[in-house]
């Protein structure tokens, strides 16, 4: 049985860098953003996470869209990416059903079918991509510790 929760997330500002093809980027492209972020002068708020763009079951990795993310604090303006790929945009508000999912990146797929179901059950339809948020820094935690939630953008059904 799976442990899921709604919650409402308010607008936020964050700091992006748009992504394609494997997802082995992944570290270098998140050293990537929070260099542009230091290098800026904005400070991050929370913790980073990916948005997929694509549906992994059916995109082949090379062409997958995805997009990192982190918040930013304080009253940060808009910005265009720049030649490094990095900018700065709003995200709406919205209601997000999430559940955590603890071990390896590799192992997260049936979380996300879990939550699928869990969110269809219980009287929602999913409004956007998936995103997952790390809640572990692989830097110093074992990979059967890492902790990640697993988020999808909801609406009630009539």
């Amino acid at each position: 049985m799976i442990d899921a929760n709604v919650d409402h997330v308010e607008s936020e500002t964050v700091a992006y860098l748009p992504m394609c093809g494997p997802y082995a980027k992944m570290p270098q492209a998140f050293g990537t953003l929070y260099g542009w972020i230091q290098a800026n002068g904005l400070t991050p708020k929370g913790m980073p996470r990916t948005v997929y763009l694509s549906d992994p079951a059916t995109t082949p990795e090379a062409e997958a869209d995805w997009e990192l993310q982190t918040a930013l604090v304080g009253d940060v303006g808009v910005r265009t990416p720049d030649a490094s790929g990095c900018g700065v945009k709003r995200v709406e508000a919205r209601d997000e059903a999430w559940t955590v999912y603890r071990g390896p990146y590799d192992g997260l797929g049936p979380a996300y079918g879990e939550l699928v179901g869990w969110i269809a059950a219980n009287g929602y339809a999913i409004a956007g991509p998936p995103s997952e948020v790390y809640l572990s820094d692989p830097a110093d935690t074992a990979p059967e510790d890492y902790l990640t939630e697993v988020r999808f953008p909801v609406r009630r059904m009539p």
